[in-house]
């Protein structure tokens, strides 16, 4: 998948700059709207400050901005053991740098998602609903949705789009809501200098500055809503691959669909691409597509996921989407390259292990010992030592082959 993978920085960097040009046309024509015709360069200048601004806000806490909005809590293992079996199993499968982060959503509308900026900083968050409704196949279902969002690498994607897109909105709203608390004709004479045509003039650049403060936001959520509703597809794909098992997510995508609970209560328009389902429709809404839907519709998933009959490799993904959809191939090329055979499990059939159930343990452990910041430091023996955080000399002797070596500084990557 490293095509897709380039193919998300790439998207990200694309975001990036049309997010850049939406905030400084905004800029421009309500410096000019407020200030008169020679003030858009100033406009542009605060704009593409907001903009560097927020690119340094999204790059360094994004992910912990857009947990904190969807009211997401982070738990531990004994609050759902499950939960974090199936996260476990899921990250050794995708074969993950580091476990993600857990998080619950207290609200009943099931519905996930994962965020981060990196693997080794993701998230996965699920809402208590979610856990209520859905068996251990379904669960894994999806989860292995949301690894494969963090495999992909598109999780970046979205917490730039998330932050940037809902900064050209609150700003868009701020001048709209403006118009509305300030007396727009004392402003027009003071900078008209009591001109009829001065007047005319800047009314005009008003009423521009109005149209691009509405079209702005609604260029920014299609473009969003646009570059999300692929990676959806290409999530399923990855997670099928990641469980072998298309009947656990299809059956996990039509009870969020059928479910009855409102819709989540800490979504907003600009959080609703990262969840696995549109969070802000309804039971029948779930089920439509439209030009502004965030998400392909869950109808259209389910068939693909079921028509997969043969395997759930890329390969089996792709050929059940063209019968499904009629179109092209929805997989990088490379993928379909690479794609390997991958059989089908049966359901509650346990997946098939390449490695001896005792190394899987051991890799589980050594999963929660990376989260809990312990040092992984290999001998030139080949022996493999785990140090506590806690642990304070400088030097550790190997208990094979009695070599002092020396532990790595604090704050660096671990050996």
């Amino acid at each position: 998948m490293w095509e897709q993978i380039r193919a998300n920085k790439r998207n990200s960097i694309i975001l990036l700059v049309l997010m850049a040009v939406c905030l400084m046309v905004v800029g421009y024509v309500i410096g000019i709207a407020f200030a008169g015709p020679d003030a858009g360069f100033f406009g542009i200048i605060i704009a593409t400050a907001i903009w560097l601004v927020l690119l340094a806000v999204s790059f360094a806490g994004g992910d912990q901005i857009l947990l904190a909005t969807s009211k997401a809590v982070p738990v531990t293992h004994d609050v759902h053991p499950q939960l974090f079996n199936v996260v476990e199993e899921m990250t050794i499968a995708a074969n993950l740098p580091k476990m993600p982060k857990v998080y619950i959503i207290n609200d009943p509308a099931p519905n996930a998602f994962a965020t981060g900026r990196k693997p080794e900083t993701a998230s996965v968050a699920v809402t208590a609903g979610l856990l209520a409704r859905l068996n251990r196949d379904e669960l894994q279902g999806v989860v292995a949705h949301e690894v494969s969002h963090i495999l992909h690498r598109d999780i970046l994607f979205v917490t730039l789009a998330g932050i940037m897109l809902g900064s050209i909105v609150l700003i868009s709203q701020v001048f709209l809501r403006g118009m509305f608390y300030s007396s727009m004709m004392g402003s027009r004479r003071r900078y008209s200098g009591g001109s009829s045509g001065g007047g005319q003039a800047q009314a005009l650049f008003m009423l521009i500055a109005i149209i691009a403060a509405i079209l702005a936001p609604i260029f920014a959520y299609l473009l969003y809503f646009a570059l999300s509703r692929r990676r959806e597809y290409l999530a399923d794909a990855g997670g099928v691959r990641l469980t072998r098992y298309p009947e656990g997510l299809a059956s996990a995508l039509e009870k969020i669909a059928n479910d009855p609970a409102p819709q989540l209560a800490s979504a907003n328009k600009v959080t609703a691409p990262m969840y696995i389902a549109n969070p802000l429709k309804g039971k029948k809404q779930r089920k439509l597509s439209d030009l502004t839907s965030t998400h392909p519709p869950i109808s259209e998933r389910v068939r693909i996921l079921r028509n997969m009959s043969r395997g759930a490799s890329f390969k089996d993904y792709s050929d059940s989407y063209s019968q499904t959809v009629g179109a092209g191939s929805v997989m990088p090329a490379s993928a379909l390259k690479e794609s390997e055979s991958v059989e089908i499990r049966h359901p509650g059939e346990k997946p098939k292990k390449s490695i001896s159930a005792q190394k899987q343990m051991r890799q589980v452990g050594d999963i929660m010992r990376r989260v809990n910041q312990f040092t992984f430091l290999t001998c030139a023996c080949g022996l493999q030592m785990k140090i506590p955080p806690n642990y304070k000399p400088k030097n550790v002797s190997c208990p094979r082959c009695k070599r002092n070596l020396e532990l790595p500084k604090a704050g660096g990557k671990p050996l």
